[in-house]
């Protein structure tokens, strides 16, 4: 196939799907609990139009300067992770709909790769969202993020919650979402941070969740719950567990176990805390949460890396910066800073210089701003 043309005139269709962070609630979607992310102003855009063929489908990925050829007839996992991604994401279309034909589509992304902000489910939100409106196929945005995710479980490997897909598609400009991953209930809650800002730290120390750490926490605190369940028969997952409940069975769980409980009990808690102080917009106390997440993604659900510690530690030591912790799935990506605007060249400098001294690693940093999710740009 020859490279497809990169001038968006040629294009019928253009979509911008968003990257995420996540204020709060890290590890807990998994366990039905509930999280608190919005959509940010780091995106991928979709070009997207028919080619007047029945199923031949061709992309290309103006990042990786990568182009990928697939039949709608064949939609199965291939060697080619990216790939995989878009696959899923057809296949799952296919389920709900017999309308897709061949199209192109090129993408072309300012998402950082591997900074823990979730370019892959902007990656399969958009194209979701994008194939729906080329060929009308009606479908609405929750199903968008459900076949989104289950793309991820079946084709990349990876045991995602519903977090990072929900707040691709659903986040609204000046708003977090408070979402309840057992029901999909949500709601929205106005973020009003000035002066402060949302800066991202990027430890530049890249994780692949699919290797199999990301899923062993998800089983840990499954069989907790098992445990649990002997005696409380109600209970599903750790969304419907109370720290006092837990406690009982200290002694009947091994110490990694109880210890990976403990941390998404006690988030569920911090969750809604952190909601109640954004809507009494009490920062502090949205930071402190904050830094006692991170202390539990460290300590006891073990998701942090030497990195991320010291930069946390290194916040610290700034009066400016009122809350610090790892955001996304851990093992490296960036730390999200709440922090005075006046402040944010000084600290990144310096966070920076003391970085790179401590690893011989170039820290990235840039600033996050809640937007809106996945939408038409024409």
């Amino acid at each position: 196939m020859s490279k497809l043309s990169t001038n968006p005139k040629d294009y019928e269709l253009l979509v911008d799907s968003p990257g995420r962070i996540n204020i709060i609630g890290e590890h807990t979607d998994y366990n039905n609990g509930f999280v608190l992310p919005t959509a940010i102003d780091k995106k991928i855009r979709f070009m997207f139009k028919k080619n007047g063929s029945d199923t031949v489908c061709n992309l290309y990925s103006a990042n990786f300067d990568t182009s990928y050829t697939f039949s709608l007839e064949d939609v199965s996992p291939g060697d080619q992770q990216w790939a995989n991604y878009i696959l899923g994401v057809i296949h799952g279309v296919q389920q709900h709909t017999d309308k897709l034909r061949g199209f192109d589509c090129v993408l072309d992304s300012n998402i950082p790769v591997g900074s823990g902000i979730s370019s892959s489910a902007a990656l399969e939100c958009g194209l979701g969202f994008g194939v729906n409106e080329l060929f009308d196929c009606g479908l609405d945005r929750i199903t968008i993020t459900k076949i989104g995710q289950k793309a991820e479980h079946d084709y990349v490997g990876t045991k995602c919650g519903i977090m990072d897909q929900f707040a691709s598609v659903m986040s609204k400009e000046g708003n977090v979402i408070l979402l309840d991953c057992q029901s999909l209930e949500y709601k929205y809650v106005p973020i009003h941070i000035k002066p402060y800002k949302i800066l991202l730290l990027n430890t530049n120390v890249s994780h692949n969740l699919a290797d199999g750490e990301y899923n062993k926490r998800r089983a840990q605190c499954e069989s907790g719950v098992a445990i649990i369940q002997s005696k409380y028969s109600n209970v599903n997952s750790l969304r419907d567990v109370s720290p006092e409940m837990l406690a009982e069975f200290k002694n009947e769980m091994d110490d990694v176990v109880y210890n990976r409980c403990s941390y998404v009990v006690d988030e569920k808690v911090r969750v809604l805390d952190t909601v109640e102080a954004l809507n009494n917009n009490d920062l502090a106390r949205m930071g402190k949460n904050m830094y006692k997440t991170h202390e539990g993604l460290s300590k006891l659900y073990e998701v942090s890396c030497p990195e991320l510690d010291f930069l946390v530690e290194f916040s610290k030591g700034y009066n400016e910066v009122i809350g610090s912790r790892v955001m996304g799935g851990g093992f490296g990506g960036c730390t999200i800073n709440i922090i005075h605007e006046d402040a944010v060249e000084k600290f990144t400098k310096e966070a920076e210089k003391a970085y790179f001294e401590k690893f011989n690693i170039k820290l990235t940093a840039f600033e996050a701003n809640p937007s809106e999710g996945t939408s038409i740009v024409k």
